[in-house]
């Protein structure tokens, strides 16, 4: 491992060994494992479209089992992933042998990257900013880290449109679904948090998932990109 990917000093890596057990949900991991695995044939036209075109070094925060290394285009000449979680963090690590690109999976929390400033020329987001705990420190760091002119591209959960939906999303956020799922919000506001922290907005569009069926309150998303100026 290279100083410039994860800055090099005794103090990073002791600070990334503190955060290893930082988060830790066994059962939830399993279940999102299996989950995540049965609607890929859903998933994986928002993955391809998720990283299509990036090229470089990328960080990917919040990788869960790796399940999105295989989309990574080979233009990109390495990714690091950041998983805090540590069952999926083990089947990250195993899905990163098993891809063209280089990947090297380490523990890690959104709000205190253990990588170095200016180190990356885009940054990967797939449903990250609902679940982590504090989304403004997460995207100043994400901000540090990111080089000036590169890109962050995102794919997260969002506020329905109708306001009884929205009423779902939100009691749901304040009792249970947060306990269940990992500490998922469903209503936060991703793109509004994203101009707040300095990024300017490019090409997203919002969408429903599976795309078919009744709504549910965890339907609602928004894909795209915004770039660090």
């Amino acid at each position: 491992m290279d100083n410039g990917r994860l800055g090099g000093s005794a103090a990073v890596r002791r600070r990334g060994r503190r955060e290893r057990g930082a988060v830790h949900h066994p059962v939830f991991a399993r279940y999102y494992a299996q989950v995540i695995e049965r609607a890929e044939p859903v998933m994986a036209p928002v993955r391809t479209e998720l990283v299509a075109g990036l090229a470089g070094r990328v960080l990917e925060i919040g990788a869960g089992t790796g399940i999105g290394f295989g989309y990574y285009p080979s233009t990109v000449s390495e990714v690091v992933a950041i998983e805090p979680e540590r069952t999926l963090r083990r089947l990250a690590v195993d899905a990163a042998q098993r891809v063209a690109v280089p990947v090297d999976v380490v523990p890690g929390a959104a709000e205190a990257l253990p990588v170095k400033s200016e180190g990356y020329d885009a940054v990967v987001l797939s449903t990250v900013l609902c679940s982590v705990r504090d989304v403004d420190r997460a995207l100043g760091e994400v901000r540090r880290v990111l080089r000036p002119g590169g890109e962050v591209r995102f794919f997260e959960h969002v506020r329905a449109p109708g306001r009884g939906m929205r009423l779902v999303q939100g009691a749901l956020d304040r009792t249970i679904w947060p306990l269940c799922v990992g500490g998922c919000h469903l209503r936060r506001d991703a793109l509004g948090a994203l101009r707040a922290a300095g990024f300017e907005l490019g090409e997203h569009r919002a969408l429903t998932m599976p795309g078919h069926g009744a709504r549910q309150p965890m339907s609602y998303c928004v894909l795209g990109a915004a770039t660090r100026p």
